[in-house]
């Protein structure tokens, strides 16, 4: 075995190997982008305290206003009490999941009364089965609370029965669990990766291979090729939406609400990515640099839009970047049309990513050319 063969193949291999940006992405880079994005995104545990929506039912009586200081000064909770009178216990959940508040306590009517007359009374506290740590966090801290003002309680005898005691729901529903979370955000992610990736390849790959130059002699348009691409990803997202509903519902039972106002979010997800990523491959110079241009959009989109993880759980600063970033309105939109029943915000969704849409569009089809000046 010759070693100064070895060693000459070796520094060939190397030499490719530096001169493939894709290569070194997903071996150097990508790994550092896992731990970054983890990273900022779980430092909110335990580096502050859980808002909570509080709906008091008992009036702001002297007890139930204790009782939420006392919660405040946990330290690990802050109390957020609701003043919109359109939520009510009935809708409470639903408010909650359709605000990205991922918990909430409801203090119920007569709470006071029933504390001072060793009444038992139980207070409702909303979590997301996606939101684990915010949840168990808020849960924590009630059930402390809740033991303190039990034992201060003033009773006749030695002992006292402990009065308050809690419930726990869903956000959304009493029925959600974490798969329901998750098929929205699943299917966010197909509509994003599967166009992105494809068609990023496809518009680099075609003008080095001279693929774009004989489509040019035909009397195909560019925006008539670029429609015919999302029309294909359109059908493809809403199979692959089919696949994952299915799948959610008869393999896990999942419960999701499948209406009408999901269809639109399957149509101009496709074509918002689709023309976002010819746009891509557009200004990129060689299919290696179109690759890592790809890379660096899809990423950070893959994990900051609410596909894994509820962006109410992320810290402050991180869900206003997720706010920024278009998956999240897809995501967000099918979320309030498969979860939480509100229209209203989805259609807001739904008109932030067509015009945003149109106005990439529009670009894709200036900048993509049959053939390079």
């Amino acid at each position: 075995m010759n070693v100064r063969h070895i060693g000459a193949d070796f520094r060939v291999v190397v030499r490719s190997y530096l001169r493939n940006p894709v290569a070194l992405f997903f071996s150097l880079i990508f790994p550092i982008i896992l731990i970054g994005l983890f990273g900022l995104i779980f430092s909110a545990a335990g580096s502050g305290p859980v808002t909570v929506q509080v709906l008091n039912e008992d009036h702001n009586s002297p007890v139930s206003q204790a009782f939420l200081a006392a919660l405040n000064n946990t330290s690990v909770v802050k109390v957020a009490v609701v003043s919109d009178a359109s939520v009510t216990p009935s809708n409470f959940g639903s408010w909650l999941g359709a605000n990205d508040d991922p918990v909430g306590l409801i203090v119920p009517d007569g709470f006071a009364s029933d504390y001072e007359n060793g009444t038992a009374t139980n207070l409702t506290v909303y979590t997301n089965p996606s939101d684990a740590a915010s949840s168990g966090t808020v849960l924590g801290a009630v059930q402390g609370v809740a033991n303190g003002f039990n034992l201060r309680r003033a009773c006749s005898g030695t002992a006292c029965s402990p009065v308050i005691g809690y419930t726990s729901e869903n956000v959304g529903s009493p029925v959600y669990t974490y798969i329901d979370y998750l098929i929205p955000g699943l299917i966010g992610f197909s509509i994003l990766t599967s166009p992105m990736f494809s068609m990023v390849d496809i518009a680099s790959s075609y003008r080095k291979d001279g693929i774009f130059r004989e489509l040019s002699l035909t009397p195909l348009t560019r925006a008539e090729w670029l429609v015919s691409r999302i029309s294909w990803y359109v059908l493809l997202t809403f199979v692959a939406a089919g696949i994952m509903i299915g799948a959610g519902v008869y393999l896990f039972s999942a419960h999701v609400h499948l209406t009408l106002g999901l269809l639109p979010f399957l149509v101009i997800g496709p074509f918002f990515f689709v023309s976002l990523g010819m746009l891509a491959g557009s200004v990129a110079k060689t299919p290696e640099s179109a690759a890592l241009i790809g890379n660096i959009i899809t990423f950070p989109m893959m994990f900051l839009s609410g596909t894994f993880f509820t962006v109410a759980s992320f810290p402050p600063y991180l869900q206003d970047f997720a706010r920024v970033l278009p998956l999240y309105y897809v995501i967000d939109g099918m979320n309030q049309v498969m979860l939480f029943s509100n229209s209203g915000r989805a259609l807001v969704d739904l008109l932030i990513v067509l015009v945003a849409g149109i106005v990439v569009f529009a670009l894709a089809v200036r900048l993509f050319k049959w053939r390079d000046e």
